[in-house]
């Protein structure tokens, strides 16, 4: 699996890693994600998704299953 967020979207950035001699190199910055399982009352069952810190918020102020429609995730519940 890549590393991205199925709610946000976010995903790996590229720059530079600077020193004090100012001399660079590139780096890659990775979103904060993690595993996590939801449960579907509707549905009866589990889903385990990985998604960011951010998402995980989200989730809980708006409720998984009216996320999982708006983004397309699953069609019907």
């Amino acid at each position: 699996m890549s590393k991205f967020c199925f709610i946000t979207k976010k995903k790996s950035l590229f720059g530079n890693k600077r020193s004090y001699s100012m001399n660079k190199s590139k780096r890659k910055f990775l979103p904060n994600l993690h595993n996590h399982r939801f449960w579907l009352p509707s549905k009866k069952k589990f889903i385990k998704l990985k998604l960011t810190c951010k998402a995980i918020r989200i989730i809980n102020k708006i409720g998984i299953e009216k996320i999982l429609i708006d983004n397309n995730i699953i069609k019907e519940i």
